[in-house]
């Protein structure tokens, strides 16, 4: 079993990929985590991720394939890819329930495109990763669902599991077409986040009209968004746009003034434009549907 697997990171390497070992039969990093890091060798100017360990050194592969039968990580953003990731419902109670290849040839469909014929893996739960290379001139990261229900993206931040490991007993098996083509244009403008220049100015506070409370929570919270940490973004973002999600409800604030603030913060902070959005609206919607309207309180 070693064996196989280390010939399948080679083989992956090879290309170019750039590789790193998980758990044995699971997806998880089998590197250490930050709070175990013993600073030294690759980590001796400071703890480095899978990310940044994945490698295409073929001794460096034979060394840590030959102490167990790890599963092979690809590490998409440095290997130059990104991979669509076309899942299968977590619910296996209805076989009615659309997949993510019918979701994503759905959205080929109304876009009046073919379906990508591209290197393709299917995984070990029945579902299909598309290989493309990824375009040089934009550095895209991982989406969930923005391109459609059960279709994700993987690339800067993000890794798949290689042709060849086993979860469970089932094989993740190269499938169809082995070529590798680059990301169709009309996938990359979907995937590519808004120019900062394109980004609609935030409206000015209308003088006398706004409270400066208002105001004041508008800066804060888009202040602390700015200022989150890795681990934390994505939840400051959350908590920040149900924060002032209210205003929206009581007619203080815009939803757009809310959502153009807190995306540039989010962007700033690291998270991608996909991420942001996402996350926004899912704020947005919870707190204004919470939160009692302008009209309502009158009442």
């Amino acid at each position: 079993m070693n064996e196989t697997l280390m010939r399948a990171a080679l083989t992956a390497a090879e290309r170019g990929w750039h590789v790193f070992p998980l758990r044995p039969g699971t997806k998880r990093p089998a590197l250490h985590g930050e709070t175990a890091c013993p600073r030294t060798g690759p980590c001796a100017g400071g703890h480095r991720k899978w990310e940044q360990r994945a490698s295409t050194d073929p001794e460096r592969i034979r060394a840590a394939w030959s102490q167990a039968p790890f599963n092979v990580g690809i590490a998409t953003g440095p290997s130059g890819l990104l991979v669509v990731d076309l899942d299968v419902p977590k619910d296996n109670s209805s076989t009615d329930a659309p997949d993510g290849a019918a979701t994503f040839g759905a959205l080929c469909e109304r876009t009046g495109r073919p379906v990508p014929r591209t290197r393709t893996v299917r995984t070990a739960s029945g579902g299909r990763h598309l290989y493309f290379t990824a375009p040089a001139a934009v550095r895209l990261h991982n989406t969930a669902g923005t391109l459609a229900p059960l279709v994700d993206t993987r690339a800067w931040g993000g890794y798949v599991v290689a042709a060849g490991s086993t979860i469970d007993g089932d094989r993740y098996e190269l499938e169809g077409p082995a070529l590798l083509r680059p990301l169709p244009d009309w996938l990359k403008a979907m995937l590519m986040p808004p120019h900062p220049a394109n980004r609609p100015p935030m409206a000015p506070a209308a003088s006398g009209r706004r409270r400066p409370y208002v105001d004041a929570a508008l800066a804060r919270e888009t202040a602390a968004v700015a200022a989150s940490r890795q681990g934390q973004r994505n939840t400051t973002l959350l908590r920040a746009g149900r924060a002032l999600g209210r205003f929206v409800a009581s007619g203080d604030l815009t939803r757009t003034e809310v959502e153009d603030a807190l995306q540039a913060a989010g962007e700033s902070a690291g998270l991608s434009a996909p991420e942001c959005r996402a996350t926004l609206r899912s704020a947005l919607d919870w707190s204004i549907a919470h939160n009692a309207t302008r009209t309502e309180v009158a009442a």
